[in-house]
């Protein structure tokens, strides 16, 4: 008898052993990045306005599956909704963004019914825009720099363990005002940075196009820094591979302002930079004659790191990857795939 109760009480722990473990999870949807390479599209660092269109024509229509490019930007974004497309403008006159994606960009939106002078083109300051092509009273949409101090939004805030030295520009910057304050070592300091106003109350969805650079303090200057760091003050704790930097990236794309609102990323390659980046540094540059999408910013990200690695490699440089955690990390907590076995590379032909 005792044996008897011996063998059901080992039965009813393995049972409730066997109830008390989550179930298995199914693993994440493979994610799609679309690839589309012109010799033709750049010449000297000048572009062929008419094949980078159908570049990116091509591309939003494979990413969204639609016969018609209006249809393609109908299918990502409502009517009723305000419309921003974040740029790169931190490489000057020839590593902006290039201005004739935006312009595709801008006409197949149109086309899908959004006024022009509806669409806001921003980053957070403007730099060389003008001499990389950007004319906004021609081309009908408006084009912003994130206002020091005023362009942030004091209810949009977020914090971290890692405190940062405010300067001119952040939000809760003490200035002297006209006189000289008698500042402590952390008047000056803060744990919080707010997001800019265009991208937490101006804009309801938004068309992320990164350029295809390194970032010597956050590892790639890819789709996730291109909607976190320009977009918030007090964002300098975040770099130089700090475990915070390394991680907070991710967190702070994952806040519903910006997840919820990158409806498609479109990485600029058609010159790749692999050192000094986002600054110009031409002499790290590569005419890669390519452009890139996808719906999913992680697996956009970590296809680029792979070039760069790459390229780096070839030419004596250190790894870049170690400054680039949080796009593993981007993974982990949801934003995306990072593994290449669950990302797949489309390259579309004409």
């Amino acid at each position: 008898m005792t044996e008897l109760r011996n063998l059901a009480l080992i039965l009813f722990c393995a049972i409730a052993s066997g109830l008390a473990q989550p179930p298995p999870q199914p693993a994440p949807t493979p994610s799609i990045v679309y690839s589309v390479h012109d010799a033709g599209s750049i010449k000297d660092y000048r572009t062929n306005s008419r094949i980078v269109r159908e570049m990116v024509n091509r591309l939003v229509l494979a990413v969204t599956g639609q016969s018609d490019v209006g249809k393609a930007w109908a299918s990502l974004v409502a009517p009723n909704d305000r419309v921003g497309i974040k740029i790169c403008a931190a490489g000057g006159e020839l590593f902006t963004t290039h201005h004739d994606i935006v312009n595709a960009i801008v006409d197949g939106l149109a086309a899908a019914g959004h006024p022009r002078g509806s669409i806001i083109v921003w980053d957070r300051s403007l730099g060389g825009v003008k001499e990389a092509g950007y004319r906004p009273s021609a081309d009908g949409y408006q084009l912003k720099a994130i206002a020091p101090r005023e362009g942030y939004d004091p209810k949009t805030v977020l914090s971290a363990p890692l405190l940062g030295k405010l300067i001119w520009g952040d939000s809760e910057y003490i200035g002297d005002l006209g006189k000289m304050p008698m500042l402590s070592d952390t008047e000056n300091t803060s744990n919080v940075s707010h997001f800019s106003k265009i991208v937490s109350t101006e804009v309801d969805k938004v068309i992320n196009l990164p350029v295809m650079s390194i970032s010597e303090t956050n590892g790639i200057a890819g789709c996730i820094y291109n909607m976190t760091i320009p977009n918030i003050d007090n964002w300098r704790r975040f770099a130089r591979g700090s475990r915070f930097g390394a991680e907070s990236l991710a967190e702070i794309y994952a806040n519903p302002i910006i997840a919820k609102k990158v409806v498609f990323n479109l990485m600029d390659g058609l010159i790749a930079q692999y050192a000094g980046g986002p600054q110009p540094q031409p002499n790290y540059a590569i005419h890669h004659a390519t452009l890139y999408a996808s719906k999913d910013p992680v697996a956009l990200d970590a296809v680029a790191l792979k070039y760069f690695e790459q390229w780096r490699a070839r030419t004596g440089l250190p790894a870049i990857g170690p400054l680039a955690a949080y796009v593993g990390y981007a993974s982990q907590i949801g934003l995306g795939n990072s593994a290449p076995n669950r990302i797949e590379v489309k390259n579309i032909g004409r």
